[in-house]
């Protein structure tokens, strides 16, 4: 073989490298890439789901980030994909049978205020209102039902939330209006469903007053 035909044949090795090494990674849905890009935040505890929250608000403001890999994700945005990692953080197997907690349930408010823009077909907000009942009916030492229940879309939160909780405790209501006042996002379906909760306490015709909106 003449040394041109060698040449010849190391620059067509090299261009065949070149590219390999810039084809495109393989997309995935957003949410299956919790497996494959962040497995750090699949929960064992409800520290971690309560960062891994913070993980899902962090790409709904900026738009970038593990939770947003294998789609186009506007910032300040919110679509379904992100309702659907914030559900499964929240119903993973570590977490499923406690109640969630403060650190979850602010990370969410959290979400919800970043997100100035919807496109979830309202599945955030129930998610939403349910955790944030839940959080708060264990609070006051009310039994709850798993997550993986109470949390579910086709559960209404009525058949495991209250509807007169006498021994609510007044902290958790003052947290939850301290969260949801002067908000930009109202969360409608919040109000009505933490009102099955904190109803016994104050009136649910008292609750704008109390969340100053």
């Amino acid at each position: 073989m003449g040394a041109e035909q060698r040449t010849t044949m190391r620059a067509n090795e090299y261009q065949e490298n070149q590219e390999v090494e810039l084809m495109p990674a393989p997309l995935t849905n957003g949410v299956e890439a919790i497996d494959v890009l962040a497995p750090s935040l699949q929960p064992s505890c409800r520290d971690i789901a309560a960062h891994a929250l913070i993980v899902v608000r962090d790409g709904v403001i900026t738009g970038e980030g593990p939770t947003t890999k294998g789609r186009v994700h506007f910032s300040r945005a919110l679509d379904a994909d992100d309702a659907a990692w914030c559900a499964r953080i929240l119903t993973a197997a570590a977490v499923e049978h406690q109640p969630v907690s403060r650190a979850e349930a602010e990370a969410l408010f959290q979400i919800s205020d970043a997100a100035t823009e919807r496109t979830d077909d309202g599945r955030f907000d129930d998610l939403l209102a349910k955790a944030i009942a839940h959080h708060a009916a264990s609070a006051s030492g009310l039994a709850v039902p798993p997550r993986t229940v109470a949390l579910a879309l086709d559960t209404d939160i009525e058949s495991w939330a209250p509807m007169k909780a006498s021994g609510v405790d007044t902290e958790v209501l003052e947290w939850i209006a301290s969260q949801m006042r002067s908000k930009r996002c109202i969360n409608h379906t919040l109000m009505a469903m933490v009102a099955t909760v904190v109803g016994a306490a104050l009136p649910l015709a008292q609750l704008p007053n109390v969340f100053d909106i």
